[in-house]
């Protein structure tokens, strides 16, 4: 499914990492499950996982320990901050050798970028882990800018990174184009009044992009260059 409305005039891509470049959750997964089987509580799953994740690290061990996407007010900020060392470690420690770049992302980030379309990755991932995942999946060299939750104080559905990008870029709101495949993505564009087009295959809380209202839902990911125009 594809909107038959192409987005003209985009001069700037601004894209999520988990759930849109890359599926990561696998490698999520094992860290926290093994977090919580280092506090000695019940391990979690690929599936409990996979509907926690996009709001950052901190949220996503919140709601492993609280073992639901709303985080238990009571839960100890001790504890919480314990369990985000041991996730950090863990998530080190495995490689990222299960994570795996959707299909045709990179020979799409490739067409953008020999077309000359300047890109950024802008994720909720803790920034310590994004350069090593970029090189590692052979994609630094597509980005001129790498934004992770912890590089500003605010991350997705907050739009200070997108405001960001357009006043270092000197872009319009509407020459910017979000790529996510979560809400987060979604409200953050909206919010600075840019663009956006929602992936259907990520991680989005277990509900459909759609519901978000983007300006353009794709199922896959090559679809983006027949959404863009290229040149203008």
């Amino acid at each position: 499914m594809i909107s038959e409305n192409m987005i003209e005039n985009i001069k700037f891509i601004a894209f999520d990492l988990d759930g849109t470049l890359l599926d990561s959750v696998p490698d999520l997964a094992d860290a926290a499950d093994l977090t919580m089987r280092h506090l000695g509580r019940e391990g979690v799953t690929v599936e409990q996982v996979t509907t926690w994740i996009g709001n950052g690290a901190d949220i996503l061990i919140g709601r492993a320990l609280s073992r639901s996407i709303d985080i238990d007010p009571q839960l100890d900020p001790a504890l919480h901050r314990q369990a985000r060392e041991l996730f950090d470690h863990y998530y080190a420690a495995g490689g990222h050798q299960k994570s795996a770049l959707y299909a045709d992302v990179k020979t799409t980030l490739a067409t953008l970028h020999q077309a000359g379309v300047p890109m950024a990755i802008v994720t909720n991932k803790p920034s310590q882990f994004v350069p090593h995942l970029l090189e590692e999946h052979g994609m630094s060299a597509y980005f001129v800018d790498v934004i992770g939750g912890d590089t500003f104080p605010l991350k997705k559905p907050d739009p200070f990174a997108l405001h960001w990008l357009m006043e270092k870029h000197h872009i319009a709101a509407t020459e910017l184009l979000m790529v996510g495949d979560s809400r987060n993505d979604i409200l953050a564009a909206q919010a600075a009044s840019c663009r956006s087009l929602g992936l259907t295959y990520g991680y989005n809380y277990g509900q459909p992009i759609s519901d978000s209202n983007p300006d353009v839902v794709c199922e896959h990911f090559k679809q983006l260059l027949d959404v863009v125009k290229l040149g203008c």
